[in-house]
C-alpha cells in the first residue's frame, strides 16, 4: 500500500524529546565509476513539502528544483560527505559508503541527536540511529537526503564527463548501462573507474549479463555490491 512521504518517524522521536533529527541517504553505491556521495539533513520541524520524495522517483528538473530550494533555506541544516573511487576499491563500497555517511553527519552546521538512515544500521556509528528499509519513500528527511546526495554526484559525473568524454558519464552516471560497458570495452578503464568491480575488468561478460537481464528483468549489480548484499569530503542513476 503506498503511503506519502512524511514525518512519521520524526514525529515519534520528538515525542520522546529528540529536536535534531538528521536524515542520511547515499548516490552512487552501485555506480561502476566516480565516487559515493552520501548526504545528511536536519528539516525544521513545521517543513512542508508537497513534491519531494525519493530522488529516484523525481524527474531531474524537479529534483535540480528540490535541491535549490533545499539548500537555499536558512533553516534547513545540510552537508555532503564523498568518498572517491581509489579508496572505494581499498576498503570496499560498504565500508566507503558508511564511511561518506559518517563525514556527512560530522560536516553538519547543527549537531544531530539522532540519524534516520535508508536501508540496513550503519555499524559504528557516532549517534543514535534509526535504520529504516525504503527509508527515502517513507522519511522526508531521508528524502531530502536522497535528492542532495544524488543532485550533488550527477554535477560531479558531469564534470567528469568533461574529463573523459569518451565515456559518456554525463548521460549515465557510471552506472552499468549498456552505453558505458560499451565505452569501457573500447577504452578500458579511466582513473575514476572502479577497478574492484567486475564489470570494469570484464565488459563483454556484463554486456551478457545485462543482455539476460533484458530478458529475464533481473538487475545487473556489481560483484562488490552482490558480495556486501545487505566521502573523504569534497572531490545517478540510483
Amino acid at each position: 500500500m503506498y503511503r506519502r512521504c512524511g514525518f512519521r518517524y520524526e514525529k515519534k522521536l520528538r515525542a520522546l524529546g529528540v529536536v535534531r533529527i538528521a536524515g542520511i541517504d547515499e548516490a552512487g553505491r552501485g555506480a561502476l565509476a566516480g565516487p559515493v556521495v552520501a548526504a545528511a539533513v536536519i528539516l525544521p520541524e513545521k517543513f512542508r513539502h508537497r513534491k519531494l520524495k525519493d530522488s529516484k522517483q523525481l524527474l531531474p528538473e524537479l529534483r535540480q528544483e528540490i535541491y535549490d530550494e533545499l539548500v537555499s533555506r536558512v533553516d534547513i541544516f545540510w552537508s555532503v560527505g564523498i568518498v572517491d573511487p581509489v579508496e572505494i576499491d581499498q576498503i570496499n563500497i560498504l565500508r566507503a559508503t558508511h564511511k561518506a555517511m559518517r563525514f556527512a553527519l560530522n560536516r553538519l552546521p547543527a549537531i544531530a541527536e539522532h540519524v534516520l538512515i535508508d536501508g540496513l544500521p550503519v555499524l559504528p556509528f557516532p549517534l543514535p540511529q534509526t535504520a529504516i528499509i525504503d527509508g527515502d519513500c517513507i522519511s522526508l528527511s531521508i528524502a531530502a537526503a536522497s535528492v542532495i546526495a544524488k543532485v550533488t554526484r550527477d554535477r560531479l559525473m558531469r564534470e567528469f564527463c568533461a574529463q573523459f568524454p569518451e565515456y559518456c558519464f554525463g548521460q549515465h552516471k557510471g552506472y552499468g548501462t549498456e552505453l558505458h560497458l560499451i565505452k569501457l570495452h573500447e577504452h578500458g578503464p579511466c582513473p575514476i573507474h572502479r577497478r574492484s568491480f567486475e564489470p570494469v575488468a570484464q565488459p563483454l561478460l556484463a554486456l551478457d549479463l545485462l543482455s539476460c537481464r533484458a530478458k529475464t528483468e533481473t538487475p545487473l549489480v556489481s560483484a562488490e555490491k552482490v558480495r556486501d548484499s545487505s566521502t573523504a569530503v569534497g572531490m545517478t542513476e540510483a
